[in-house]
């Protein structure tokens, strides 16, 4: 896929599902060599460290394109989660999480050894930017929306295979959770942007972020097209109107169930 057409894709998202903020493009880094030359580093550029929900907030609201390395992370989470780290023992045993959000060390501890994580060393740390502006091939697509966007979304997965999405949801670390059981699995991603991407970050109530590796993007946009084209976009019509008009195949369908539906 050339880059042209990568980011000809992130313009028809953010138009079909009427975003509020970028889509962006995410790589991860095996090498430091690889960052490209207009990307913000914070340490070095900014004279401060970030965390990723922050860095992640500026790119997708103003259209920065950052890098964080282990030296510009204010957040540990993303340290392990990346693979650049390993999680401490203190991390491990639960004492990140009790007493103030686990009943006991040990639930704590159950959490911690569960956060998903990439391969020790594989990678120095990410850059990322909006994915219609992107001067890289990226790994992971990300973008924030609203729950009736979700709807839409999951609409044009639907529409690619049948298949719907399993996600498993966090209550910490969304930031993580958004980026490694995408590319480890291979999978579209649901996660709910835990509590410092909304104090820090600034996630609003009703967003939620989804997730995809780049090899799934084409059939995405395909899915997005197709119920454009049906008259089916993203254009909620309220109503309440009672007996209202049916589509033929649902009028077929509840009659064979019996349900009486040729009014």
């Amino acid at each position: 896929m050339v880059l042209k057409v990568i980011q000809e894709y992130g313009e028809k998202i953010e138009k079909y599902l009427k975003l509020n903020t970028f889509v962006l493009a995410e790589k991860y880094l095996e090498s430091k060599t690889n960052i490209p030359s207009e990307s913000k580093r914070p340490k070095k550029d900014l004279g401060y460290k970030l965390s990723l929900c922050q860095a992640l907030a500026i790119s997708r609201r103003e259209g920065t394109p950052f890098t964080m390395l282990k030296e510009d992370m204010w957040c540990f989470y993303p340290v392990i989660g990346l693979g650049i780290e390993e999680a401490p023992q203190f991390f491990l045993k639960g004492n990140n999480r009790f007493p103030e959000s686990a009943r006991t060390l040990e639930a704590g501890a159950k959490w911690a050894k569960m956060l998903p994580h990439f391969e020790l060393g594989k990678y120095v740390g990410m850059t990322f930017s909006p994915l219609s502006k992107t001067t890289f091939k990226p790994d992971l697509i990300m973008f924030y929306c609203n729950p009736t966007q979700l709807s839409q979304i999951l609409r044009a997965v639907i529409w690619i295979d049948g298949n719907d999405i399993y996600s498993r949801l966090p209550g910490d670390a969304g930031c993580i959770y958004a980026i490694v059981p995408a590319m480890k699995n291979n999978q579209f991603q649901v996660t709910v942007p835990c509590m410092g991407d909304r104090m820090r970050g600034l996630a609003q109530d009703d967003e939620l972020i989804f997730s995809f590796p780049l090899n799934k993007l084409e059939n995405f946009i395909e899915g997005l097209e197709a119920l454009e084209k049906k008259n089916s976009g993203l254009l909620v019509k309220y109503q309440q109107t009672p007996e209202y008009r049916l589509k033929e195949s649902y009028i077929k369908i509840g009659n064979l169930m019996g349900m009486d539906l040729d009014k």
